[in-house]
């Protein structure tokens, strides 16, 4: 399970000029079911989007589709963990440690 951190790079104007693009992008990886929640922080610079898969670089070439970031306007950060605990209706996500 990963969850990505992303970081406005520019001001909020321009942010908004490609919101539109980027919540249709995180909408179609929420259907397709590799992001499972994604929201905005508070303050508002940046967001977080919690995503599943087997590989890193899957997960980080995705990120890299972002048009945020195509548009130059924001970075990633992807972190990498291991989901041992859950709460019931995320049970299906549950992990194990590696052996």
């Amino acid at each position: 399970m990963f969850i990505l951190e992303l970081s406005y790079t520019a001001t909020l104007d321009r942010i908004d000029v490609e919101l539109a693009d980027h919540i249709a992008w995180v909408r179609s990886h929420i259907e397709s079911g590799t992001f499972l929640v994604a929201g905005r922080k508070v303050p508002r610079e940046g967001g977080f989007i919690l995503a599943v898969g087997d590989d890193r670089a899957e997960i980080e070439a995705l990120a890299a589709t972002d048009p945020f970031l195509l548009a130059g306007l924001a970075e990633y950060r992807v972190s990498e963990f291991v989901a041992t605990t859950t709460a019931p209706a995320l049970d299906g996500f549950r992990q194990q440690l590696p052996a």
